[in-house]
């Protein structure tokens, strides 16, 4: 008997990956491939596009090698955010690299805005500070550098997820889903639409946007796409974090999620639109049937990379002696690190911070270093939520984790403590394109509804906060004075 699945891609930073989701919402099979990632600069991070797209079918033909008798009844994207590219629609060709959202070459473009005071117009429209790990400055890059010998009429513009569709659609359909277009900088979340004054500040051509769908609808079929069949429906596209949002199931408003991998995403459903508070943004998370969902998120752009990044100075061989090393004292004896390595993202949006390391004493060791590393991952979650918690009406309800570093019960510890809030790790794995999969399978009839899906078993496992309230506030203190020294002087 032929079983029907569904085929979810979730292109990510650094691994695009394929799985097959069955309706009790587990994985049949999955696939993985390395995306290439370049540093033509300091501060500056390129992939290239056609690159993504080979990694994605070897992932696809990967998750399927080994699979016989189903039937692929729809497909659903997931999608690294705020990385931005252009092509030729005739060609089909990328134009310059795909410049991703680590990059900070368009650091000093944000600024001047904001010297001519464009950044409050800019939130009340979009939800979204000016910094460049949004897409708008760096799209006007793009078109200054890579566009010369191109017809305006012939470039488009897309997130990683418009490439995606594009490809798999041979070349039929130029679109994006709401919650992408919600992070580019040129979407105005008043009216769900993109931003002609926007456009005009940033340079950027309307005729070149792709059109915008909900997360939930039909995004074409495939065409001439190797490894698998013409016709395939194409039913969701989503920003990975959102996704990760919605395969956790997050529906009611104040449910969270904290994704946590190179950067880390967190995020909350809120009761409607609200304009964010300062230091974070407001966001779509997804769209189903014309109707957004909104939330508050916070990005740290530095969030397990410093584990490797730490170990390697501290000259151990890999992350699992980092943390071994870093679970053999008690706690850091004052010892912070801020890993403001490329900056700070939220809630202080400095793009010029530095990383720093304070409360060093003849009593601080190695350990001391390991243990601080690990535990700034958790406290910069902590100055979102902060924040979250004082502007949220329905507050701060579930709050689930997901990504690499979850599976670490050290590391959750650490997290559920410096919140004093409880974390839901789920056994599930591939967040993301399981969020991709259920809107995929909303869109064509695969689950009837989001009670179908929040009735998926996820094998869920509750890490309750355990830390003295006296030692929390007292690392709490240092934490902030840290941060306070790793800005100093910009």
């Amino acid at each position: 008997m032929t079983q029907p699945v569904i085929l979810a891609v979730d292109e990510g930073t650094s691994n695009c990956k394929a799985v097959l989701v069955t309706k009790d919402g587990s994985i049949l099979a999955s696939g993985a491939e390395k995306v290439g990632i370049s540093h033509p600069q300091p501060g500056w991070v390129e992939q290239d596009a056609e690159h993504i797209w080979s990694s994605t079918i070897s992932a696809i033909e990967t998750c399927l090698s080994d699979i016989e008798s189903i039937e692929i009844v729809a497909l659903g994207i997931s999608n690294q955010r705020e990385s931005v590219l252009i092509w030729d629609r005739t060609t089909g060709k990328s134009l310059g690299p795909v410049i991703t959202w680590q990059c900070r070459r368009t650091a000093e473009s944000c600024e001047k805005l904001k010297r001519e005071g464009h950044e409050d117009d800019v939130i009340a429209r979009t939800g979204l500070p000016l910094d460049p790990l949004f897409p708008a400055t760096k799209v006007a890059w793009l078109l200054k550098h890579h566009s010369a010998q191109t017809e305006p009429e012939d470039i488009c513009i897309g997130t990683v997820d418009s490439w995606l569709i594009w490809k798999f659609t041979g070349g039929a359909l130029h679109a994006t889903d709401s919650s992408n277009a919600a992070r580019t900088q040129l979407f105005n979340l008043a009216n769900m639409e993109w931003d002609t004054s926007l456009c005009t500040l940033f340079g950027v051509p309307l005729l070149m946007l792709p059109s915008v769908q909900d997360s939930s609808s039909e995004f074409g079929t495939t065409k001439d796409v190797q490894g698998l069949p013409d016709g395939i429906r194409i039913a969701s596209a989503i920003g990975d974090s959102h996704a990760a949002l919605f395969g956790h199931g997050a529906f009611q408003a104040g449910d969270g999620k904290i994704t946590f991998g190179t950067g880390s995403s967190v995020m909350t459903t809120i009761e409607k639109f609200a304009p964010p508070p300062e230091g974070l943004t407001t966001t779509v998370a997804w769209s189903i049937d014309g109707k957004p969902t909104f939330a508050f998120e916070g990005n740290i752009l530095v969030s397990a990379s410093i584990l490797p990044w730490t170990a390697e100075l501290l000259g151990l061989k890999d992350v699992d002696e980092l943390l071994e090393l870093a679970m053999s004292v008690h706690e850091s004896l004052g010892v912070r690190l801020v890993p403001a390595l490329v900056g700070l993202g939220s809630p202080h949006w400095n793009s010029v911070a530095r990383g720093v390391i304070t409360g060093l004493s003849f009593k601080s060791g190695r350990p001391h270093i390991a243990r601080a590393a690990a535990e700034c991952i958790a406290l910069q979650v902590y100055d979102i939520f902060a924040i979250i918690d004082l502007y949220s009406e329905a507050g701060i309800g579930r709050l689930f984790v997901d990504g690499g570093p979850s599976s670490n019960s050290f590391l959750m510890s650490l997290v559920a403590n410096y919140l004093d809030h409880p974390v839901i790790v789920c056994e599930r794995s591939e967040l993301s394109a399981l969020g991709a999969a259920y809107l995929a399978g909303i869109t064509v009839g695969y689950w009837p509804d989001l009670d179908a899906i929040a009735g998926l078993d996820g094998g869920e496992k509750l890490v309750p906060p355990n830390m003295d309230a006296q030692a929390r506030e007292s690392a709490l203190r240092d934490w902030k004075l840290a941060v306070n020294q790793s800005t100093l002087g910009t």
